[in-house]
């Protein structure tokens, strides 16, 4: 059965195909910098063939038209037609209490992803076009949705509730949801492996680090609390999105400026983090570079950045009583030595030493714990798109996948 999994970011269109008897990956790529000028897309087949080129996606549609393209056509082809996929998987960021587990997509669901697009503006709205876009050009085979936020129900009341009048979490179902679930799921149970103990034993915090970003704490396999809150807007500084902030600060701004409704949405989650501190790009390898070259606001934005995430890291060991292993994932948390080594420094308290030589190496997992150091510290590259994969297996008809059969029981 060959499934191709399509995981849309706010920026990026991610995609494998895999031939699920053996998981093998026949191709997949990257949509880089949707929307934004400098658009590009990398596709890659396992015989090695490899393709960048630049392209104008003005929207995610745009996107995925061309890897379709790509994939039955040209040197990078490796089907035929588009009749051999089997059946196609979505990553979905909002899922709400709407989506406790992945399910097949119908009209219903659809409408339930839309229905919550005005708290997840940046993500649900793309997710949408891809549907839609797969339905156009693949017809009736099954499609599957596998939500960001399924994993996070497992949190306790005490980590999921707001300090505000309960009677709106009651009416209005605001409660901290959690997001990059499978992602968090995913390199939990991959470092457990590798620790080769079981994750039922283990605390685990993992740090999905990018354009969008979050932290969890994993304890026995479980997501006790994560740092995204209602939308994928809280939580630690991102890209472009501003993370936690004072809710007087919210009105203050407003009453200065004149800024209110959707445009002033736009300004949190478009224009503020690494891109409104820095004023110069929401991708952290240009603030890198801008730092190393003196420029100050850069420098704020990446100090900024490393600090909220060292402070999490501590906040999260405390609420588990102890922490076994850290995991770096995402964009940035696989790529910039110089986050990891900023976080890492001066926690040697907590048990936590990285060996710099090992940190400035690249590979899809790496040991970066030295020696002395009690907390194991790892760089695991996320596989959202085979996590996918397997729940659209599942709902299919193959083997049974936990995030299929039932919802996370909630903690009380």
């Amino acid at each position: 059965m060959k499934i191709l999994v399509i995981n849309c970011g706010s920026s990026s269109l991610k995609y494998q195909l895999i031939d699920m008897q053996g998981e093998k990956v026949l191709c997949k790529g990257n949509c880089e910098r949707i929307g934004i000028p400098g658009s590009k897309i990398t596709h890659k087949t396992s015989d090695g063939y490899q393709i960048e080129m630049d392209c104008a996606f003005k929207n995610h549609t745009d996107a995925f038209t061309k890897l379709v393209d790509l994939m039955t056509k040209g040197d990078g082809a490796v089907i035929e037609n588009i009749s051999e996929v089997n059946a196609i998987g979505h990553r979905v960021a909002h899922g709400a209490d709407m989506f406790p587990h992945s399910c097949l997509v119908d009209e219903a669901v659809v409408a339930k992803i839309d229905s919550l697009s005005e708290i997840a503006p940046l993500h649900n709205p793309a997710h949408i076009q891809g549907i839609r876009a797969a339905q156009r050009i693949f017809g009736d085979i099954p499609q599957a949705v596998v939500f960001d936020t399924s994993f996070h129900h497992s949190m306790p009341s005490k980590a999921y509730m707001f300090a505000i009048p309960y009677n709106y979490y009651k009416q209005y179902h605001i409660r901290r949801y959690g997001f990059h679930g499978t992602s968090h799921r995913y390199v939990s149970k991959t470092c457990a492996k590798l620790m080769e103990r079981p994750i039922e034993g283990l605390k685990i915090i993992t740090c999905h680090l990018g354009n969008g970003s979050s932290i969890t704490a994993v304890d026995g396999g479980r997501s006790v609390d994560t740092t995204m809150g209602f939308t994928p807007t809280g939580g630690l500084m991102m890209g472009t999105r501003s993370g936690d902030l004072d809710p007087s600060l919210v009105t203050y701004i407003a009453e200065k400026t004149g800024l209110h409704g959707n445009e002033f949405l736009r300004t949190f989650n478009e224009r503020s983090g690494l891109l409104g501190v820095s004023a110069i790009s929401s991708d952290a390898r240009d603030i890198e570079n801008a730092a190393e070259l003196g420029n100050e606001n850069a420098a704020l934005a990446l100090n900024m950045l490393c600090y909220q995430i060292k402070k999490y890291i501590g906040g999260f060991a405390a609420a588990m009583g102890g922490v076994d292993a850290i995991v770096f994932t995402g964009g940035i948390g696989e790529n910039s030595s110089t986050v990891r080594e900023n976080v890492c420094a001066n926690m040697e308290y907590l048990g936590v030493k990285i060996d710099l030589e090992k940190n400035k190496t690249r590979g899809d997992v790496i040991d970066l714990t030295a020696p002395g150091a009690t907390v194991k510290t790892y760089v695991i590259a996320t596989n959202e798109e085979l996590m996918i994969a397997r729940d659209t297996l599942a709902l299919c008809g193959g083997v049974p996948a936990p995030a299929v059969e039932k919802a996370a029981t909630k903690k009380k």
